[in-house]
């Protein structure tokens, strides 16, 4: 069999870079927040929490993706149990399955600690710096 130089092997030898790149870079955990126009507590997530979520460990592992919760189910996203009733349903989703399931808002550090547990359920774990920002203290304590 002949010989392949590297300038003949580098498009290939590039072009697994690249795939193994974007396979790891894949993001297959996705935060769903279900809500509604006019609901309170919606509000209240999006005043205390929203602004940092996507500066976290845990808004890095699983991007946040909003769904109004009457609008029809998108066809990327799998429920395993009922669809949600009430609002804000956070769904963590891997591949756009449902894993885990997060119903209401009872404030900032509740939500937190949940999140933590769905994200360590779906086999996540934040590295112990990134840990120490993540859930940040509110003013009030």
């Amino acid at each position: 069999m002949p010989r392949m130089s590297l300038f003949t092997r580098l498009p290939a030898i590039l072009s697994m870079l690249v795939l193994s790149a974007g396979i790891a870079a894949a993001d297959p955990l996705q935060l769903l927040m279900f809500e509604r126009e006019g609901c309170i507590y919606c509000k209240q997530w999006n005043e205390e929490i929203a602004p940092i979520y996507p500066k976290t460990a845990q808004g890095e592992a699983a991007p946040l993706r909003r769904l109004d919760i009457t609008a029809p189910l998108p066809a990327d996203v799998t429920l395993t149990g009922r669809r949600p009733a009430f609002t804000p349903t956070f769904v963590l989703t891997r591949d756009g399955t449902e894993v885990a399931r997060l119903e209401g808002y009872a404030g900032d550090e509740f939500f937190w600690v949940l999140l933590d547990g769905m994200l360590g359920r779906a086999g996540w774990s934040a590295d112990p710096a990134a840990a120490e920002t993540a859930a940040p203290v509110s003013a009030t304590d």
